[in-house]
């Protein structure tokens, strides 16, 4: 998988605004897919905003306020959109920014437009109220929301002309969504149960006493609070540990992108598993110079090395 290369003079003015635009929904709305994206060149970059503004769209619908019918016809409705997008039916003059950008960058680059499918029907999972018996069943709806976006990123990334094991690279980011996905699962568990949303396995659940749900800022009573967030916490270790195989298939850039994403999303969980209960009180995050400074190890190459000699040592 090559990456695609477009000079600045190739791309139109309507498709530059359009793709500005895109970049300024990410900027203001994307707490932590900003930093990684920031280290990328700029096709590149503008690409990753086209993907986010999409899906920040997807995802609006889905947490808006809207009656559940209305929202459902409006996911099908950017479905319809994305459809237009991937049969080439939207032209460089279209009001719509979003489309514009996300129409230049399925031109440009090999990214599988049907992962933005996946999206939207794991958003309407959302919408339908749906609850996970297994991890199993949870796994479905974390490849649909976040395993596809790292499938479809991987399609602007590309993978390093004679990396072994590129073949596995679409596996890998596929993972490294889950494990994003999961912790983001860990530090919205309060906020989603206030908006009657339980993602968290319901036999994980009982198994630590916490099938009463979440509402409030302390544990259920009698529960293993503590052990179910080390539980999970054990389980979003191990996706890492697979998903960031990915790193040494890609170039530096993109590497240092999907190493300060994924950085700061471990960094999450290790606040998380050394204070379980503070995701009852309100939302775990990283200061920005934490953030800062985990983009720029990202960039030094030092994550992608550490996995490189891990692998290598297994194979030997």
């Amino acid at each position: 998988m090559i990456r695609a290369v477009e000079s600045e003079r190739q791309v139109s003015a309507p498709v530059l605004a359009a793709y500005s635009y895109c970049e300024t929904v990410t900027g203001q709305q994307a707490r932590n897919f900003a930093y990684g994206i920031r280290l990328l060149p700029t096709s590149e970059r503008r690409a990753m905003s086209g993907l986010y503004a999409f899906s920040r769209r997807v995802d609006d619908i889905g947490d808006g306020t809207l009656a559940p019918e209305v929202k459902t016809a409006r996911l099908e409705d950017t479905r319809a959109l994305l459809t237009r997008i991937r049969d080439g039916a939207v032209d460089e003059d279209d009001t719509d920014p979003v489309a514009v950008a996300l129409a230049h960058t399925a031109k440009v680059f090999p990214v599988p437009l049907d992962g933005l499918d996946e999206l939207i029907d794991g958003v309407l999972m959302d919408v339908r109220g749906q609850t996970y018996e297994t991890w199993d069943d949870l796994k479905v709806y974390c490849r649909c929301v976040a395993g596809a976006i790292g499938r479809l990123s991987l399609g602007i990334f590309g993978t390093e002309r004679g990396a072994r094991g590129a073949e596995r690279a679409p596996e890998y980011a596929d993972t490294l969504g889950l494990a994003l996905q999961l912790t983001n699962i860990l530090r919205d568990v309060r906020e989603d149960a206030e908006d009657g949303r339980t993602y968290l396995p319901a036999d994980d659940l009982a198994k630590f006493g916490c099938s009463a749900g979440f509402d409030g800022p302390t544990p259920p009573a009698g529960s293993d609070f503590a052990g179910l967030v080390h539980f999970e916490v054990r389980r979003a270790r191990t996706l890492f540990a697979e998903g960031y195989r990915l790193l040494p298939l890609l170039d530096r850039r993109s590497g240092a992108c999907v190493a300060a994403m994924a950085g700061i999303y471990r960094r999450l969980l290790d606040r998380i598993e050394r204070e379980p209960e503070a995701v009852l009180r309100g939302r775990v995050s990283l200061p920005g110079r934490e953030k800062a400074y985990v983009a720029v190890r990202g960039l030094s190459g030092l994550d992608a090395r550490h996995v490189s000699r891990r692998t290598v040592r297994r194979r030997a």
